[in-house]
């Protein structure tokens, strides 16, 4: 056996042994060499053997650490509606209520916190178009958005090889607006409308807002849109519109690949069902290869796709869009009667931002901080929670969907909230709420002790509840 594996061998003894216990840094490469009287060179190599096994992790600057056993996947339950419905959502005022709360640990927030994002620089770009174009700041701007704005959303589509004009992108006050806009277009009420299981609660509200019937279709942790059971819908149900989330889905963090993805156009372009996608995660790959949106493979002028700087740079700015396809005009005379436009000096600020700065660079900053928040979470939970957790392990997005079978999640919500934390539970994802033993929380939150604290009594609470 080479010196490296002998190396290896006691460490990893030491990892099952629990001497060297999950999340905990390993000793430095120094600290290796010098107690085991080996080269440098010798525990590298031993360190970069338990990473392939995948025993540890290396972590930017900050040296490797003991991985967490990643607990089971939350079992797959396809909701139990076959037929048209209604949103029935009791806990939104609960939602609502908590949003309004500035003094708890914001586990409920799927956004990243303000000091991931780049605030400094969009600090000096909104000082610089006030002083620069202050009429244009403070005036009203055009219903489509500012030209310049729309250009460059453009460009990042071409990034990723999506073909995308200008003249269809539409400025909005964030996605939900979008996605709002869309469905307000597209639908009458009693339409039929397809959204995913589990799904985004902010989706299910806007369908149960504008009296449309829902339909469910399952999103797997593991491959995303259930495709075959979509194209079963489809046959059996007049569907109006498809909200589809195929880029780490929020709750899950799931993602549709490639093939399904085309799959799932074709069987909705077969049935003539406009899908209005939600890629409003789509930047945030953690490993920085970035998934497709739908748009890429749209033949038929029938998706609509909607995105938002709110996740990847200034939630409170409020600016989103919509790629409205062959239905530009209609959503634009929408948007004109709803909010005549959005507001100027946002959309002015983020143009002369991403005229300045390098918006890849911040990605790959933001995505690992996500990706590395995310791991110590898991490990945490692991360390903490019940040892009948499940937890998927998602590759981007703001989310982690935790199940823990027995428990009621609006318990837990309610116990969490008294001690000063926030958290989503299930069934705020389902129109039916299902998923009464499930729960969401944010990984947008650095890491820290405070953290450490709260998902260590959280643990405790979901014990209890």
């Amino acid at each position: 056996m080479l010196l490296y594996q002998q190396l290896a061998s006691q460490l990893r003894t030491q990892i099952a042994q629990g001497s060297l216990r999950a999340g905990e840094r390993m000793p430095s490469i120094r600290q290796l060499a010098h107690s085991h009287g080996v080269s440098i060179a010798t525990a590298v190599q031993a360190c970069l053997q338990l990473e392939r096994e995948g025993l540890t992790q290396a972590r930017p600057r900050s040296g490797y650490f003991v991985r967490a056993i990643t607990p089971p996947v939350p079992a797959v339950r396809p909701s139990r509606r076959r037929t048209p419905g209604t949103v029935s959502n009791p806990m939104l005022q609960d939602v609502l209520d908590m949003l309004a709360r500035s003094d708890l640990l914001p586990l409920h927030s799927a956004t990243p916190s303000p000091t991931l994002l780049p605030q400094s620089a969009l600090t000096a770009s909104l000082s610089r178009c006030l002083r620069r174009m202050p009429s244009a700041a403070l005036d009203y701007a055009p219903p489509q958005g500012h030209l310049a704005l729309r250009r460059l959303i453009a460009q990042r589509y071409a990034q990723v090889g999506v073909t995308v004009s200008p003249d269809e992108i539409i400025i909005t006050a964030g996605a939900m607006e979008a996605i709002s806009l869309a469905l307000r277009t597209l639908t009458q009420p009693g339409d039929v409308v397809l959204v995913e299981s589990p799904t985004y609660h902010g989706i299910l509200q806007a369908v149960a807002d504008l009296k449309l019937k829902v339909l469910e279709v399952p999103n797997l942790p593991d491959r995303g849109i259930d495709v075959a059971r979509l194209e079963l819908l489809l046959r059996q149900h007049q569907v109006r519109a498809a909200v589809l989330v195929p880029n780490f889905n929020n709750p899950l963090g799931s993602v549709t690949p490639d093939q399904a993805k085309q799959a799932l156009l074709k069987s909705c372009a077969r049935h003539k069902t406009i899908v209005i996608e939600d890629d409003i995660y789509g930047e945030l790959a953690w490993s920085g290869q970035r998934p497709s949106p739908l748009r890429r493979w749209d033949r038929h002028g029938s998706v609509i796709t909607c995105g938002s700087y709110s996740k990847i740079l200034a939630p409170g700015l409020r600016v989103g869009w919509l790629v409205g396809s062959d239905w530009t005009d209609a959503l634009l005379r929408t948007k004109y009667f709803s909010t005549v436009g959005s507001a100027s000096l946002p959309q002015l600020a983020l143009a002369e931002y991403l005229e300045r700065h390098d918006l890849q660079r911040h990605l790959r900053q933001l995505c690992r901080a996500l990706a590395d928040n995310a791991q110590r979470m898991h490990e945490a939970i692991a360390r903490h929670w019940p040892s009948s957790t499940r937890a998927c392990t998602p590759q981007g997005g703001l989310s982690l969907w935790l199940q823990l079978p027995g428990m009621n999640a609006k318990t837990l919500f309610d116990a969490a909230l008294r001690e000063g934390i926030g958290t989503s539970p299930g069934m705020l994802f389902s129109s039916r709420g299902e998923y009464a033993d499930c729960l969401r929380l944010s990984c947008g939150l650095p890491w820290s002790e405070a953290l450490d604290r709260a998902l260590r009594r959280l643990g405790q609470l979901a014990d209890r509840a």
